[in-house]
């Protein structure tokens, strides 16, 4: 393992087609027809691209390490997952040919140089998040294991796959019955969770103070900028779900918004807040006769020619270059936690509202957010160390009695008269 380098072999190729949205190719341009077989089966489950893209990705890492250990998919064994699980919490991630700067020739090929990562990562001195390091992440290396494991199980019902599914659930608890001391009460979940699956730890939502958001504000440059953060910070809605949104879906008079929502894909009007309105008019005056009108035509452009309906990626970009100049690492994902803190904390507005805004499945998901901001909490213990390194008022030895009951002696003056 210590002298396994992995190729950048193969790709996920998008094809632009509505049947099959990507596909996975191998180092000779030939199409892999077990993950083409298995992507189409997600997306007969009702799965979108992007879930097809996301699984795609793992199964690319999965291929190219088979590729590179010389093991073929359909004869890979749990020695071979056991491994790939190493590996991947272990190994650097694949740097892009235009900024790869180390270089090693394997097999005739170009590939990175697997050097391990540094675990520990430095902090933002604005935000308290930790950049994104050199290697995968936790979550990413245990959606690969979900991923493959599911995979292996699809091929073996079809019998095209191996007899034993490399990738297996863990074992059971002290060897005892699964549920075995379930409440009948509570519908029935399956709580093994796969043997090589490493443990998450549960983040905590970081949303952006207010007066950092006002900072964060002025750096926008333009009426569409300025929009899109007021639309995300007042209704909650993924980065996706609002640039998806079409001219007709802003209904100003009523102060709403129609999305599609990720998970369930329905629609579903969301309020906006009066200032995300006035952004937006801004906007389409400046924008007026430059890109074609209509109701069903794209709500955010770009704003250079030739003019295209705006992506995620130019959105991103957009945002990350603002929160720089700050010194912060805020993305656009934090505006969403921003939106649901700011509400959840309001005592006037009830938590299930806060969940339909959200399109949370679950009311838990939705109490993360009344969890106490970290910045409170650094300032609230700053606060008490203040007040135990302040000078302690000792009181007069005549009050020292008196004091030590915990009754003022105007109070017990007026109970029991003047007793000197």
């Amino acid at each position: 393992m210590a002298s396994l380098v992995v190729p950048r072999a193969g790709l996920l190729q998008a094809t632009g087609g509505p049947w099959d949205p990507y596909r996975l190719v191998d180092p000779s341009g030939e199409v892999v027809g077990p993950v083409t077989v298995y992507l189409r089966d997600l997306q007969a489950a009702g799965r979108t691209a992007a879930t097809q893209r996301s699984y795609g990705m793992d199964l690319l890492r999965w291929f190219r390490f088979c590729w590179a250990t010389g093991v073929p998919w359909d004869q890979a064994t749990r020695s071979e997952a056991r491994d790939f699980c190493r590996w991947i919490q272990i190994a650097a991630k694949p740097v892009s040919p235009r900024w790869r700067t180390g270089r090693s020739e394997a097999a005739g090929e170009t590939a990175d140089v697997a050097v391990i990562p540094s675990a520990r990562r430095t902090a933002n001195p604005v935000t308290g998040k930790r950049a994104p390091g050199g290697g995968y992440a936790a979550s990413t290396a245990a959606h690969c294991e979900s991923v493959l494991r599911q995979f292996y199980d699809f091929h073996l019902e079809a019998g095209s796959g191996p007899m034993v599914n490399p990738f297996p659930l863990g074992r059971g608890r002290r060897g005892g019955r699964a549920s075995a001391h379930h409440n009948p009460m509570d519908a029935y979940r399956d709580q093994r969770s796969g043997l090589f699956r490493p443990r998450l730890v549960q983040r905590m939502p970081r949303s952006i103070p207010d007066e950092r958001f006002s900072e964060l504000f002025t750096q926008l440059t333009s009426h569409r900028d300025r929009a899109l953060v007021a639309f995300w910070v007042s209704t909650g809605a993924r980065a996706a779900e609002l640039l998806g949104a079409n001219a007709g879906d802003a209904d100003a008079g009523q102060q709403l918004i129609t999305v599609i929502r990720k998970g369930t894909r329905l629609m579903q009007q969301l309020p906006a807040s009066p200032d995300a309105f006035v952004w937006l008019r801004l906007y389409q005056a400046q924008m007026q006769g430059l890109v074609p009108g209509g109701l069903d035509q794209p709500l955010w452009w770009t704003l250079r020619r030739p003019f295209r309906p705006l992506a995620y990626h130019a959105a991103h970009r957009m945002f990350t270059r603002a929160s720089a100049v700050l010194g912060a690492n805020w993305t656009l994902h934090d505006l969403r936690h921003t939106a649901a803190s700011r509400m959840a904390r309001d005592p006037a507005m009830p938590l299930a509202d806060v969940q339909w805004v959200l399109g949370h499945a679950r009311l838990s998901t939705t109490q993360k957010y009344v969890t106490p901001l970290p910045g409170d909490v650094i300032a609230s213990v700053a606060a008490f160390h203040a007040r135990r390194a302040a000078p302690q008022v000792m009181p007069e030895d005549g009050d020292r009695d008196v004091l030590s009951s915990g009754y003022r002696p105007e109070s017990l003056k007026i109970l029991f008269g003047d007793l000197t």
